[in-house]
């Protein structure tokens, strides 16, 4: 007879995370990080250069945005750093005012994303129609790839060689074994070459110094007053909407590609406690990277928290630890991860003839205007909403004609019915008034709405003014057949949406 009794050891092993108990799991999400730290480290200098801060506050930003969300993020393997949205929205603030107050912007960033994320704002992203995010999928990778252009233009002939190589090794290097990440092998391969060949390509190190220990907290240098506040909360407030969206769109993409489930509430909380610990530390903060997220998701397969966590951790290691190995990593290995990045990120069978032949002009539409606006603005964000507000546009235009009225006589010619079907709104409602015939119907009126829904107040009232045209003329009409949420919203504001 079986015993229904559990060892504690069984118990234990039941309470830890997979990559504990499986040592596949570990080294792919060991050797993720790995890969994800080296590709952070130039991009978070970049990025520092762009806010006009030292490039050791967008390293500290990397580390502390990385290693806090492992913790307190919704999407586990994501991975969050400074990011070049976030530097371009606060590097006016820096400029203008100085250091103390960027990074006071940083905290309150943090304090609006978690007030935002408490409230659920994360729920609006149900309404990012797929068309969107194709489009922000497919800008996301024009502009990686546009950020590895300076990086390709204007060096060293040997440069291109070695990206061409590089890809080549991410390409066919997977064929041979998954063991070890492709990224990996073409970053250390290419650089032992060109240390050991003495070949004088840009390097890390000529992206700026690398920081020598770990960050210390403290508070920002600032005063403590309203006008304080006053300056650094349009900042704050820009920089919370942007991180949060970028992120929440980046953890939507990972649902997809990972095929689980994510609390973007949490996601949402998560970003602002790492932003307020980032700002504490003298980061510049951030929010979610997707070009690191994809390296680690969908090049290494990483899925768990320890991915994110080592990102971060290693990026410090290597920066404090080795940096003058790290210092002396061709740009051209990076580059190369970056543009197969690109490559696996676009969505390539939306492009497809055979797909933009089956697919509604409008939803093709939506698609480039998200890309166009991403692309010329840099801001993906702003790309997003504008490429929204366009599939909203056009989803009204498209169901405005969906509501259809026919009119059916009874025989001794006394009564009039007409029967509605279709959704009433802002849109379909303003076409619903002229179709009746005021001057020629008989006495008496009858609206049936059973095939109809009455979702908003310009719906009531166009029918209140049907109701007035029919009164003008001394004929009566009877509203019939609406269902409970049609009668309650009619019963509350019909007769009270005019002041005459």
């Amino acid at each position: 007879m079986s015993s229904s009794v559990v060892s504690p050891a069984a118990r234990l092993r039941g309470l830890r995370p997979d990559w504990l108990n499986n040592p596949k799991v570990w080294r792919t999400e060991v050797l993720g990080g790995l890969v994800v730290a080296l590709a952070l480290i130039p991009e978070a200098i970049s990025f520092s250069i762009i806010a006009g801060v030292d490039p050791a506050v967008g390293l500290f930003a990397s580390f502390t945005m990385a290693v806090v969300i492992s913790i307190v993020g919704g999407r586990r393997a994501m991975i969050s750093a400074a990011t070049g949205a976030v530097a371009l929205v606060i590097a006016p603030l820096n400029r203008e005012h100085g250091f103390g107050y960027l990074v006071a912007a940083v905290i309150l960033a943090g304090v609006i994303q978690v007030a935002l994320g408490a409230l659920g704002v994360a729920k609006l992203m149900r309404f990012v129609p797929r068309s969107v995010m194709v489009g922000f999928v497919n800008a996301l990778a024009i502009l990686v790839f546009m950020a590895q252009v300076p990086e390709m233009t204007d060096v060293p002939w040997a440069v291109y060689p070695l990206i061409i190589g590089g890809l080549a090794l991410m390409v066919f290097f997977p064929k041979v074994t998954t063991v070890i990440p492709a990224p990996l092998v073409s970053i250390v391969i290419l650089t032992v070459i060109t240390v050991a060949a003495a070949i004088a390509v840009p390097t890390v190190g000529d992206k700026g110094a690398l920081p020598s220990s770990l960050p210390v907290p403290g508070l920002p240098d600032v005063p403590f007053a309203l006008d304080t506040l006053t300056t650094v909360a349009p900042y704050a407030f820009a920089m919370a909407l942007v991180g949060l969206m970028e992120s929440l769109m980046t953890a939507k993409l990972v649902d997809e590609i990972t095929d689980t489930h994510s609390s973007k509430t949490r996601e949402s909380v998560g970003q602002g406690i790492a932003n307020i610990v980032t700002g504490f530390f003298g980061g510049m903060g951030g929010c979610a990277v997707i070009g690191q997220t994809m390296i680690n998701v969908k090049v290494s397969g990483a899925r768990t928290r320890l991915s994110t966590f080592l990102a971060g951790a290693f990026l410090m290691v290597l920066c404090i630890a080795f940096g003058p190995v790290v210092s002396d990593i061709p740009m051209a290995a990076l580059v190369a991860v970056m543009v197969m990045v690109c490559f696996a990120t676009f969505d390539w069978h939306s492009i497809a003839p055979k797909t933009l032949k089956r697919m509604p002009a409008g939803e093709i539409a939506v698609m480039v205007i998200t890309v166009i606006f991403v692309v010329a603005t840099g801001n993906l964000a702003i790309g997003v909403v504008v490429g929204s507000i366009t599939a909203m546009v056009i989803f009204a235009k498209r169901v405005a004609h969906l509501a259809n009225v026919t009119a059916v006589t009874d025989p001794g010619g006394s009564t009039v019915v007409y029967s509605v079907t279709g959704e009433l709104f802002f849109a379909s409602s303003n076409d619903l008034v002229g179709q009746f015939n005021y001057a020629t119907d008989p006495d008496k009126v009858v609206i049936d709405l059973s095939a109809a829904h009455i979702w908003d107040a310009s719906s009531v009232a166009a029918l209140d003014a049907i109701e007035t045209k029919y009164a003008q003329r001394g004929k009566s009409v009877e509203i019939i057949g609406l269902n409970d949420p049609s009668a309650d919203l009619h019963g509350k504001l019909t007769g009270e949406l005019t002041s005459h």
